[in-house]
């Protein structure tokens, strides 16, 4: 059923603390998403057209981070499944509510929705100067696999190609399990 609560597209000051809930990604939240965008992606962020493509993508699955206090969108994160692989195509949180674990809480959601759908891998590109995305990536158990030279447009960097190990894995699902239940204290959950 959807979620038709308005949605506003600029983030206001939280009245008391956020408290997230993850929720598939709709048409309607769409303005919300922009407006955080170029915000964490800069002059060569996705269009809304791009979006509007990505939510009637079969292969795409795509999710909101939402303070159920205010029903701002804080964040959002996608990904395709193609075969055994989830490929994480997007990640990103309003720079205002970053280091509040809400990119971390989208990263198990995808790590989890991926599994259920069938995904044995999870990969995806970085920045190799995004220091904070590889060092969350890598809490999960992703390692580099390979770079790619001058992948991203805006400045010619490099880009790392992450993989997981495999998410059906004793050692993976350990290292899950003990990454949510620590995510789970610090966010008090």
């Amino acid at each position: 059923m959807a979620n038709t609560a308005k949605q506003t597209n600029t983030i206001q000051p939280a009245s008391q603390p956020a408290t997230i809930t993850i929720h598939p990604f709709l048409l309607e939240h769409l303005d919300a998403v922009m407006s955080i965008e170029p915000l964490t992606f800069g002059p060569n962020h996705w269009s809304r057209q791009i979006f509007i493509n990505e939510l009637n993508n079969d292969a795409g699955v795509y999710f909101v981070a939402i303070d159920s206090n205010s029903m701002q969108v804080f964040g959002y994160s996608g990904f395709w499944i193609i075969g055994e692989e989830a490929h994480i195509t997007t990640l990103a949180v309003h720079p205002d509510y970053q280091k509040q674990y809400i990119g971390e809480r989208l990263l198990v959601n995808n790590i989890l929705q991926a599994r259920k759908l069938g995904a044995h891998w999870l990969t995806l590109e970085v920045r190799a100067s995004n220091d904070p995305a590889q060092k969350l990536y890598s809490k999960y158990g992703f390692k580099s696999l390979g770079v790619l030279r001058r992948y991203y447009q805006d400045n010619l960097e490099n880009a790392l190609i992450l993989w997981s190990d495999n998410i059906e894995s004793l050692h993976f699902n350990e290292l899950l399990e003990e990454r949510i239940s620590a995510l789970n204290k610090r966010t008090g959950e």
